[in-house]
């Protein structure tokens, strides 16, 4: 099958929108490839820290970002494991550190272009999808299934106080918020790929939705 004729659904959106939890979901329904993209931004992260970069040198991480091997492997239950160098690194890229260090890693142009062609090689029949913050805009344009999801910044930051608290971390729910509310403006107004909707893009706001309600949203867009 040419590569354009597969199928990809692309969802963006902000940090706690319920994009990764959705997106693996859907894929699973569909029987689709799946494409975490920021956790290829966070394995980044994750290597440039074992490295002790500094993350304001461009130069370095652009470095990093071509010596870093990053690979994919589906365990017993479905849960995905990210090897970062031929180690697993999967909890250490869902703490805060590793995704501060993404957002600030992803603001750098030639780190972002280099990506672009690991993100589209997922593009693999029957079909993908593909969760992030530029699937709909930059890497998958061409996409014909889009949605943007969204939630409140107050309920986003619950939900990730709920995920840190039941893994034992101990944060507040004030610091998660200026947490994210800085995250949204750094992604928001970085000068390549800033965090925006595609035009052809279907709006979800998942703000008091239950996870099913919205996986059937979401499948209620792609059609066979």
């Amino acid at each position: 099958m040419p590569e354009q004729a597969i199928p990809v659904l692309t969802i963006d959106g902000p940090s706690g929108s319920g994009k990764g939890t959705i997106s693996r979901q859907v894929a699973a329904r569909l029987g689709w490839h799946y494409l975490d993209s920021g956790a290829l931004y966070r394995a980044i992260g994750v290597a440039a820290g074992w490295a002790d970069l500094d993350l304001d040198d461009a130069g370095a991480l652009v470095r990093c970002t071509f010596d870093t091997e990053i690979g994919f492997r589906e365990v017993p239950g479905g849960d995905l494991r990210v090897l970062v160098n031929g180690h697993d690194a999967t909890d250490e890229l869902r703490t805060e550190t590793a995704g501060a260090a993404a957002s600030a890693i992803a603001a750098i142009p030639e780190v972002r272009a280099a990506l672009k062609d690991r993100q589209r090689a997922f593009r693999r029949a029957p079909g993908l999808v593909a969760d992030g913050r530029d699937m709909g805009t930059v890497i998958f344009p061409d996409a014909p299934f889009k949605v943007f999801l969204t939630a409140s910044a107050g309920e986003r930051a619950e939900r990730r106080y709920k995920q840190l608290k039941d893994k034992g971390v101990s944060v507040t729910i004030d610091g998660l918020l200026r947490e994210i509310l800085a995250r949204d403006a750094r992604d928001a107004s970085r000068t390549v790929a800033p965090l925006r909707p595609a035009e052809d893009a279907v709006h979800i706001d998942t703000t008091g939705l239950g996870i099913d309600a919205v996986v059937a949203r979401v499948l209620s867009i792609v059609t066979p």
